[in-house]
């Protein structure tokens, strides 16, 4: 507006010593548009509404649609609205939504835009920025900002249909033929009473309808919990790989997780990765649980995740293996495997927990180590390619 304040005094000037009045009516037909028009723009950009309406978790190559929802909330109409949303690098190109509309009295428009999930991670949406001016751009721009939306590309799942991993535990959801351990969630039948039966197990009702104290059977079972330990330390795999053989690594984790969950199992997650939500720092680990709820949970940290060079994974291994209860299998996903590594292992053999190593991309002397794990009781299943994930389809 500054700029323009010398031609007003020009034209000011003019009209006063000619004494025309057509100038002095263009004069004031011009500074009464600016002042309404900035009187009115001022306000109207106010009163817009916009959300943004977005899935916040996706699949990779999907495809996510984007809907920005805009409402005038008040009365007065706004003559011109742009509109400019950031878009994330490498989901869509240009990477930015940009339009110009108007909206009128308590009207409101909607814009739609596509983004495609090439890759895992962790994004951000936005922002979007909301600007207006007058009718003759002659003053600055209002601008008014809607905050950033976040958005999870999860990595690929592979079907497995059977690790052969199994477990050691006395209790859980898995039949046994062990009749010392009881799942009291699986009632198999009722018999009568017997001295000794404690009273917890007589089923009142049914024992009402019979005539006679009975009491639940239950069947025997085991438990099947899987702690996954992932090691994104950068230093464990090779430089010019580094890149894929870490996302295998993810994608192997990713795998196992569904697969694990999917079967009742309780899982659990420990990663020396990078987590962006806590500035790059190890992300908290992820006790044993059930359900997809937790699935979710867990994808959600594996879509994150990124490569470190933070903790070695070796003394996470020994800080939160004590607390994974009697029979849990330990699944070592890493690229290195050596007799430190196997050192820290045999430890957990020896208090009732089933080690499981899968060493991701080529490992030296893998025969001699394979032969090694066996000798001490744990097993090793090499994913060397992305060919060897898919053959556990």
């Amino acid at each position: 507006m500054t700029s323009f304040i010398p031609l007003f005094l020009v034209l000011f000037l003019v009209a006063a010593a000619l004494r025309q009045t057509s100038v002095m009516t263009v004069l004031y037909l011009v500074a009464g548009l600016y002042i309404a028009g900035r009187w009115i723009s001022v306000r109207s950009i106010h009163n817009v509404q916009a959300r943004r309406v977005i899935n916040s978790r996706a699949f990779l190559n999907q495809t996510i649609p984007v809907i920005l929802v805009l409402k005038n909330r008040g009365l007065l109409p706004l003559i011109w609205l742009r509109l400019h949303e950031s878009l994330p690098v490498g989901m869509i190109s240009p990477n930015f939504f940009q339009r110009v509309t108007s909206l009128g009295s308590k009207a409101s428009r909607q814009f739609d835009y596509r983004l495609h999930a090439y890759k895992r991670g962790f994004y951000e949406v936005g922002p979007l920025f909301l600007s207006n001016g007058d009718l003759l751009g002659l003053s600055e721009e209002n601008q008014i900002e809607v905050p950033c939306e976040p958005l999870i590309v999860y990595p690929q799942i592979v079907p497995i249909l059977s690790l052969g991993v199994p477990s050691q535990a006395p209790y859980g959801k898995i039949r046994s033929a062990n009749p010392i351990f009881e799942d009291p969630s699986r009632v198999m039948g009722k018999r009568d009473y017997t001295r000794g039966d404690s009273l917890r197990r007589i089923d009142w009702k049914a024992s009402a309808a019979y005539g006679g104290l009975l009491v639940k059977q239950f069947e025997p079972s085991i438990t099947l919990e899987t702690n996954l330990y992932l090691n994104l330390d950068s230093q464990d795999y090779p430089v010019r790989r580094r890149i894929d053989l870490t996302e295998l690594a993810i994608v192997t984790a990713a795998s196992i997780s569904s697969w694990a969950i999917r079967q009742k199992h309780a899982l659990g997650l420990v990663t020396n990765g990078a987590d962006p939500l806590r500035d790059n720092a190890t992300p908290d680990s992820i006790p044993a649980h059930k359900g997809m709820a937790h699935l979710t949970r867990v994808l959600d940290l594996l879509a994150r995740v990124e490569v470190s060079s933070g903790e070695p994974i070796l003394p996470l291994i020994a800080r939160f293996s004590p607390s994974h209860n009697w029979g849990a299998t330990v699944v070592l996903i890493t690229g290195r495997v050596d007799d430190p590594l196997i050192e820290t292992l045999l430890p957990l053999r020896r208090r009732g927990l089933n080690p499981v190593v899968i060493p991701i991309g080529p490992i030296l002397n893998l025969h001699e180590i394979k032969r090694r794990a066996e000798y001490f009781g744990f097993a090793v299943y090499p994913v060397q390619s992305w060919h060897d994930l898919e053959t556990w389809r």
